[in-house]
């Protein structure tokens, strides 16, 4: 069983990282940033940074000011429909995907506007990422070697290897291997 997390979970980490940055939370830096004469976004980010309000914090307060991208404002699954809309012949991938992962323990399913993360218990394990015509899934994986199935990832620096995917059927047990591998490493 998975539990699923849209972006109001990471608002919600945001808002701490601000106040153990600062001291101070949401509603002081929103009264402070209105008092101000600010017309964009870099000058705002400039001021915040001589404030000492820096990486998610600050994007909290910008976007407090300026505004919450689409996406932010969508559910997980919402998200996750985006995602596959224009190529849903890969949606069953991304389903298999998830059942796969699920087997290996307890699991947080992080939707985002491009990708989905998979989180086990101490950190990020595993990307779903579609593409045009298959379904990438990047892995944490410090011990392994490139080939066969296993290829260089470029998914994020964080994942480094990837496996290609273009039917639900190649979700098979050397996924389920590899998924459970990047779980234990990663928790």
């Amino acid at each position: 069983m998975s539990t699923i997390r849209d972006w109001q979970q990471s608002r919600e980490m945001w808002v701490r990282v601000l106040e153990k940055q600062t001291s101070e939370g949401l509603d002081v830096w929103n009264a402070r940033v209105r008092t101000m004469t600010i017309a964009d976004e870099n000058t705002l980010r400039d001021w915040l940074s001589t404030e000492g309000v820096t990486g998610y914090a600050q994007s909290l307060l910008v976007m407090e000011r300026f505004g919450y991208p689409d996406f932010l404002m969508a559910s997980a699954e919402e998200l996750i429909e985006r995602q596959y809309a224009d190529r849903s012949r890969l949606r069953p991938i991304y389903d298999a995907i998830i059942i796969a992962a699920e087997r290996c323990g307890k699991l947080i399913v992080q939707a985002r506007k491009t990708y989905v993360s998979l989180v086990a218990p101490r950190r990020t394990f595993a990307r779903v990422q579609p593409g045009k015509q298959r379904v990438d899934l990047g892995l944490r994986l410090e011990k392994c070697e490139l080939g066969g199935r296993l290829e260089l990832s470029r998914i994020h620096h964080t994942m480094r290897v990837q496996i290609a995917l273009t039917t639900p059927s190649e979700v098979d047990s050397e996924v389920q291997r590899w998924l459970q591998l990047a779980y234990q490493e990663n928790s």
